[in-house]
């Protein structure tokens, strides 16, 4: 009885390194190392510059440059950048939703400004604030067809007032603008396709 072989389905992203090592005149790495390990130190490699190059922006400039939703951006950029959620329309719009939402949320529930105290549990405005902010840039999101799900960590860092004043909120989307400005530059460097804005949508699709 003859058995049947099934084909494994390629690995996200493998499609996007053979095309950057074709461009780079790399393709002798794979007759050495298996396809898995330099996609990996891809995402190593750009993840770690581009974070830490506004992490010394936020030291020098003593502002708030890096938080914790660039982390998932960051790694989309690089894992899938020619995924739908990585173009920079999402990811610039995107954060942009979840900051006017978390913002308008934490105004909503009357949470005052400062460091957020959770030593004395979460309350009740915390919970609006959170599930306010949460709900409206989820809709938002499917509404304007922007898809970027670490905007839904924006808009809580927001909304539970650790980030929270109004130069926050404008400081946090100018690093979202420079980390998308270097991933642009890093994969168009590497021969990927990436958009300028947006994905051109396939023919046949409205």
């Amino acid at each position: 009885m003859k058995q049947q072989l099934t084909q494994q389905p390629p690995r996200i992203g493998s499609e996007h390194m053979h095309t950057a090592l074709a461009h780079l005149r790399l393709t002798w790495l794979l007759d050495h190392f298996p396809p898995l390990l330099i996609w990996t130190l891809y995402v190593f490699v750009n993840s770690f510059v581009t974070i830490g190059l506004l992490a010394l922006l936020a030291v020098v400039s003593e502002t708030s440059f890096v938080f914790p939703s660039l982390g998932p951006t960051a790694y989309l950029f690089f894992f899938q950048p020619l995924g739908e959620s990585s173009t920079p329309r999402n990811a610039i719009l995107g954060h942009a939703i979840g900051l006017v939402c978390g913002y308008g949320a934490f105004w909503a529930a009357g949470l005052p400004h400062g460091a957020p105290n959770f030593h004395n549990g979460v309350y009740w405005p915390r919970i609006l604030s959170a599930g306010l902010s949460l709900a409206f840039t989820g809709a938002f999101m499917v509404l304007l067809r922007v898809n970027h799900p670490p905007a839904g960590a924006t808009t809580l860092i927001v909304a539970l007032g650790i980030l929270s004043m109004p130069y926050h909120l404008l400081v946090i989307e100018i690093a979202v603008v420079l980390l998308t400005l270097q991933a642009f530059g890093i994969n168009r460097l590497a021969g990927l396709s990436y958009p300028v804005w947006q994905k051109q949508p396939a023919e046949g699709l409205p």
